[in-house]
């Protein structure tokens, strides 16, 4: 069957290695996975508490996510009818760009940034210009001089991954006031629970523009990544837009309740954002301690580079080879460097034994 010339340049988008793969491969069976930045401490007990009462009804369709979009309203300040539901927030950036992009059109972000901010739009057929990052954070500056009368979408990232940077408020405000109001702007902050409260973040909730499309996620901290739950806020206009070309009957029910659950339960976030913040501190010092280059973070993983694609590739295999997983970098323009997720204390500490003789 033939397809499109756009669709087959495309890679497809690599997950970070699955604990069972490496069992397989190595015949290691204690896995400690530090590739894909989730929360190692599981889900919230209220959540799989929730989803346990839910399971009889799983013959059923879910419904239109009432009861998560009034928790969500409440717990944000914003309105129901600005809220989308999807699996992941990749479902909801699928929406957006069938949305808003179309073949010929094009769409800007930064370089090192998430994958799919260029494969989605690829997909339809657009072109994706990328503004090179400085000390690896986000330019910008050098995102808006991208921008074009061709423009269509803009995606952002803040915090970003894979470099766990961030950019600041004023850096926020002087490129919104170059971007033509008429261009969507999504704001991907899936690592949000990580810098609120910094005074130095600007929070797209807190400082809301009618061309912000904000994407949120239950994958990170709320420790629901196998659920895929996420959710975008819009202007109710762009909420209606999105429900036109979503898939119906997401997020899955059990998505839904467990969301709900997780959203009540803060003080399991709390804990969860405050192992990171210590952890972080106690990884990052442990690396340069081992002379691996460390880029200051403010999620909940960290980015490491070494000095050839060589060496990153000869401590990937080491890892692994004692069943620590971390995330390789090629795919994201990044050979050299490696991502590495903060896990628990445990896990931490034995990524450094192995990396001590590695």
């Amino acid at each position: 069957m033939k397809t499109p010339a756009y669709i087959d340049v495309l890679s497809a988008y690599e997950p970070g290695k699955p604990i069972s793969v490496l069992q397989r491969e190595t015949g290691v069976a204690d896995i400690v996975k530090l590739a894909s930045n989730e929360n190692p401490l599981g889900p919230s007990p209220k959540a799989m508490a929730a989803m346990q009462r839910a399971l009889p009804a799983l013959h059923r369709y879910p419904d239109d996510g009432f009861a998560l979009k009034q928790a969500l309203a409440a717990h944000y300040g914003v309105p129901p009818d600005e809220i989308v539901l999807g699996s992941g927030s990749d479902s909801l950036m699928l929406a957006i760009v069938r949305a808003f992009v179309s073949e010929g059109g094009e769409v800007v972000t930064s370089q090192w940034s998430f994958a799919q901010y260029y494969l989605m739009p690829q997909s339809r057929g657009a072109v994706v210009r990328a503004a090179p990052m400085h000390d690896y954070r986000y330019d910008l500056a050098a995102v808006a001089a991208l921008v074009t009368d061709r423009t269509q979408l803009i995606f952002l990232a803040n915090p970003n991954n894979p470099t766990g940077t961030m950019y600041t408020r004023a850096e926020w405000a002087a490129f919104y006031a170059r971007i033509p109001p008429q261009i969507p702007i999504v704001c991907d902050e899936a690592y949000a629970e990580f810098v609120q409260g910094d005074p130095e973040w600007p929070d797209s909730l807190r400082e809301r523009h009618d061309n912000v499309i904000t994407l949120r996620t239950f994958s990170k901290a709320y420790g629901l990544a196998g659920l895929r739950l996420g959710f975008a806020i819009a202007t109710p206009a762009v909420a209606h837009t999105l429900h036109k070309v979503k898939l119906p009957f997401e997020p899955s029910g059990l998505a839904l309740v467990a969301g709900t659950a997780a959203l009540e339960d803060q003080a399991f976030v709390r804990e969860y954002v405050t192992l990171v913040r210590e952890e972080r501190a106690w990884v990052t010092a442990q690396l340069q301690r081992l002379g691996i280059a460390v880029v200051p973070s403010v999620a909940n993983f960290v980015l490491v580079h070494f000095p050839t694609v060589a060496d990153a590739a000869r401590i990937h295999g080491a890892l692994e080879a004692r069943g620590i997983i971390v995330r390789p970098l090629a795919a994201a323009g990044l050979p050299q460097a490696l991502r590495i997720t903060i896990g628990r204390p445990d896990e931490n500490r034995r990524l450094m034994a192995a990396l001590e003789v590695s």
